[in-house]
């Protein structure tokens, strides 16, 4: 049960909104295009089906390989000048889109678009959790992913709406870049405490790029990471040609999403308490639940049902995991700890990409879906035997007893 002697600060500060909605802002200009990409490189460039992979890949490379070093430099330098910086180049790149000519051009203006993506989505979480007080940060850390989750839930189906309705990509990519110009502006007003300099931190350690205090919690969490890398992407076939779904893969991630909010919205109650190991605890099984039911029945019923239990058990897991990486680092490892979490999330979605998309061509979709489940039944397995104990003695403030 949390102890809490300290007055009851505010929740919903200036500086928090203004940081929510920055991120939304720049969660929805990068997801307002992410679903059309593939039909604007076929149109444009009449590249075939392993191009259009290989292009639309280099960010996901390039966000992994500069998560580490955003760490780093929002641990070392003045965190929202850091966070400005990778805004001015996130919204600014959104303009090479408008000006490749060729599809070289396209995949290299995608790929440099990683690196200000990668590290804007840790710099301005970090720096969303600099602006909470203390007393306020377990649940804050659930409201702040509420943003991302509203912006993922609504801009892919707004751009594939305007799409239809005007034919035209030029518009969609203008409307990304001036989305980011509003989240730009948004968090250029934000507000941060200077940080007074650590005497013992040291010098050089890998601990500026990754938190070696957290590892086994990295290790866990990529096992969800993997699960959501399957599921992500093979959904949509796997219900076209198992169900013969072939417009119900919006509803099933309108149906995840909401399950993502509301579970996020609750969960934050109970974070706030300081429940954390339980609000994880909850989250694994539910995601547990929801996997093996998608992989173990094949009908529209189970389909959508999944859909409602991986956003819930998602929306308790997630938020929790991130505290958890917090509060087992020092004050002056904040940006390590959110990039760590973040850099093994999205190794864990290549294996998953890669290894499901493996087990679908040599097997089937089914394999690929059972490989998720068991995933997510062994990080379920890793996170009560190991991961909860871990935490326990490894975490550095004393909030909870």
């Amino acid at each position: 049960m949390a102890i809490t002697n300290e007055k009851r600060e505010p929740l919903w500060n200036r500086n928090f909104v203004r940081a929510m909605i920055s991120n939304f802002l720049l969660y929805f200009a990068f997801y307002l295009l992410t679903p059309l990409l593939p039909i604007y490189l076929d149109h444009q460039f009449s590249a075939d089906k392993d191009m259009i992979g290989l292009v639309l890949s280099g960010y996901v490379v390039a966000a992994l390989l500069i998560r580490p070093l955003s760490g780093f430099l929002l641990d070392s330098f003045d965190r929202h000048k850091v966070l400005m910086i990778c805004y001015f180049f996130f919204f600014i790149l959104f303009a090479g889109y408008v000006g490749a000519a060729s599809i070289l051009m396209f995949a290299i203006v995608r790929t440099l678009h990683g690196l200000p993506f990668g590290a804007l989505t840790v710099s301005n979480q970090t720096v969303a959790i600099d602006v909470l007080h203390s007393s306020r940060r377990n649940e804050g850390v659930g409201f702040y992913g509420l943003s991302n989750n509203l912006a993922m839930a609504i801009a892919p189906s707004a751009g594939i709406w305007i799409y239809a309705a005007t034919d035209n990509f030029t518009i969609l990519f203008w409307i990304s870049l001036v989305m980011a110009l509003a989240g730009l502006l948004t968090v250029s007003r934000v507000q941060t405490r200077p940080r007074p300099k650590s005497e013992d931190k040291p010098h050089f350690s890998l601990d500026h790029f990754f938190l070696t205090r957290g590892w086994l919690l990295a290790a866990n969490i990529a096992f969800f990471g993997a699960d959501w890398g399957v599921m992500s992407n093979y959904v949509a076939i796997y219900g076209k040609e198992q169900l013969g779904i072939t417009d119900g893969t919006g509803l099933f991630f309108a149906i995840l999403s909401a399950g993502l909010f509301i579970s996020r919205l609750f969960g934050a109650r109970t974070l706030r308490k300081g429940l954390i190991t339980r609000n994880a605890g909850v989250g694994v099984l539910l995601s547990s639940v929801g996997f093996t039911l998608f992989a173990l029945c094949p009908q529209p019923w189970a389909y959508y049902t999944s859909a409602a239990l991986i956003g819930l058990g998602n929306g308790q897991m997630y938020p929790a995991f991130l505290n958890m990486f917090i509060k087992v680092a020092r004050k002056d490892q904040r940006g390590t700890a959110n990039s760590s979490i973040l850099t093994a999330w999205d190794l864990g979605m290549g294996i998953g990409i890669l290894g499901g998309g493996i087990l679908a061509e040599y097997l089937n979709f089914s394999a690929a879906f059972w490989g998720a489940a068991a995933l997510q039944i062994a990080g379920t397995l890793v996170y009560f035997a190991a991961t909860r104990r871990f935490f326990t003695q490894r975490r550095l403030d004393i909030e909870t007893v």
